[in-house]
């Protein structure tokens, strides 16, 4: 068999695969969220916490709730980098540099693990278990948390009352990402995965899962350790390294592990809106829009454009032996579209147009399926803009699930996909002025270009891999990025829970013969239509001046 008939069999098999869980996954979701009595560990959660589980909040309360909970999983993931050296299971490590700590700790916090050190060299087995695994697991579980408020927003009425923020993070993380995440671990383990603590390795198989659920660390490969850049979970080379990703198969798991989840979201919001239909048709969008980038940068890498993948036959300079292109590829497209930044490829040597589509993938805002929560999030927010555009074309009031989508609410859904361009966009023009950071681009020209509009994509959108050839690990780009990733994180989700809030109050407007079907294949062709023309239009002339200029060259 072929490397490229086995990628394609790649590709058959993991549709198949997350067909059979959409159902059951997404079902279970639905009940964990919706479960009316509290189970025991809950309660337990509830009295250290000092929360009442029967009291629900307003928008604006489970807002506050969110910010409370990041800022002090910031300042203690902060401050136990810091102690590091005076803490147990530090391997003799120091405390980490104050900008360091600062990245990581908003990296970690806001689910985008984008990391500018060696794992294996920099943090101690506590920091990793205790800080690091740990945000992996909450910070995807506020991911969820948030959109199901936005699916409540549209299937409650005339209600201020949104769910109760600490109930909603109890129950996610105790009944979702936990138990997946344990027996995934075995099955790694299984697999060649090791866990122990006499090796750099302490609970990286569940860590490793955690990552590719909750979305993973930021990519890189060995020779990012000479450049001083980017590093990845307990080890710099992340999902290349056999310790974490021993096989073929194994490789296969960690790429369905990062897409399970959010692709059944959509299962789960169909049922809480009491239309099955609609989660359907959100994953046909979802699914679309994903089927087309990993054809896209499976082809892509396949043709390896370039004088020296021409010359060798193949674009294998950055990719694991075992891997090949086909599956590298595959794991790059994944990574992109969803919040993970995971690798086990060196995505700063794919071709230009390669590299280019796994920018695009973010600059989507990763909504195919996006990241655990936020892509389901981000999807409707589309679907919102969408149905406005369409009520613009027939001169009538856009609705969508029953709900007027009025001045506020298009305010809120506009703004909210104006955010992550303007952060990218700002970030990197400010930084490409600053004369000193010249010195931190190894690369000139547009592939220079290419590796800071990828870092500050990818922090903006909360992805966390990295092009790499980019000095990020100095006290510009520590501070620069942790503010993109924090804007990037907490602003989108304050207007999503606004946006939650106003449809809940709002009186369901009946079904009538003038109002646009959801559910049916022409709406998903137009939630595809909208999202690729507003991106291609916010982001087309920064691509030119990088990948696109590159692969002409």
């Amino acid at each position: 068999m072929s490397s490229t008939t086995a990628g394609i069999v790649f590709i058959g098999a993991l549709i198949a695969a997350l067909a059979a869980v959409h159902r059951p996954l997404g079902d279970y979701i639905y009940r964990v969220v919706t479960r009316r009595n509290d189970r025991a560990a809950e309660r337990v959660v509830y009295r250290l916490v000092g929360v009442k589980s029967d009291v629900e909040q307003s928008w604006g309360g489970y807002a506050r709730s969110v910010l409370a909970f990041s800022l002090i999983s910031i300042l203690f993931l902060y401050g136990l980098q810091r102690l590091q050296h005076l803490l147990p299971l530090s391997n003799g490590f120091g405390g980490v540099e104050p900008g360091v700590a600062w990245n990581t700790a908003v990296s970690f916090t806001t689910n985008t693990n984008w990391q500018a050190y060696s794992g294996e060299s920099t943090m101690g087995h506590l920091v990793q278990m205790s800080g690091l695994a740990v945000q992996n697991f909450v910070s995807a579980a506020v991911g969820i948390a948030v959109a199901v408020v936005l699916v409540r927003g549209f299937a409650r009425k005339v209600t201020d009352r949104l769910g109760n923020f600490w109930v909603d993070l109890t129950r996610i993380t105790l009944w979702v990402l936990l138990p997946i995440s344990v027996v995934a671990a075995i099955v790694l383990i299984a697999g060649g995965a090791a866990q122990n603590l006499y090796t750099d390795t302490t609970a990286h198989a569940l860590n490793g899962v955690a990552q590719h659920l909750a979305g993973g660390p930021v990519a890189s490969q060995e020779a990012i350790k000479e450049l001083g850049t980017n590093g990845g979970g307990f080890y710099n080379v992340n999902s290349a390294h056999p310790f974490e990703n021993p096989t073929s198969w194994t490789n296969f798991l960690e790429v369905f592990l990062i897409l399970c989840v959010p692709f059944s979201l959509p299962r789960a919001f169909g049922r809480l809106v009491g239309d099955k239909r609609q989660g359907y048709a959100i994953t046909a969008a979802m699914g679309v829009m994903a089927l087309v980038s990993v054809c896209l940068l499976f082809g892509l890498e396949n043709l390896a454009n370039g004088t020296v993948p021409q010359a060798i036959g193949a674009a294998m300079e950055g990719r694991d032996v075992r891997f090949g292109v086909p599956d590298s590829s595959i794991f790059a497209a994944v990574t992109t579209l969803t919040s993970t930044g995971a690798v086990d490829s060196f995505h700063d040597s794919y071709t230009a147009l390669g590299g280019g589509v796994a920018m695009l993938n973010m600059m989507l805002g990763e909504v195919a399926p996006g990241g655990t929560g936020s892509g389901l999030y981000g999807m409707l927010i589309l679907a919102v803009i969408t149905v406005f555009v369409a009520g613009l074309m027939v001169g009538r009031t856009p609705e969508y699930l029953g709900k007027k989508i009025g001045a506020r609410e298009i305010k809120l859904a506009s703004m909210y996909f104006l955010v992550t361009p303007a952060l990218v966009l700002l970030g990197l023009a400010v930084s490409i002025a600053v004369p000193f950071n010249q010195s931190a681009m190894y690369n000139v020209g547009p592939h220079g270009m290419s590796e800071m509009l990828y870092a500050f994509t990818s922090a903006s959108n909360n992805n966390g891999s990295a092009f790499a050839g980019l000095g990020a690990d100095t006290p510009w780009f520590n501070t620069a990025l942790g503010l993109c990733m924090l804007f990037g994180r907490f602003l989108p989700i304050i207007l999503v829970l606004a946006l939650a809030g106003s449809l809940a109050r709002q009186k369901p407007v009946p079904v009538s013969a003038g109002t646009f079907p959801t559910h049916k294949p022409l709406f998903v062709g137009m939630v595809v239509g909208v999202t690729v023309i507003l991106v291609a239009l916010t982001f087309l002339p920064v691509l030119a001046l990088g990948p696109l200029a590159e692969g002409l060259m």
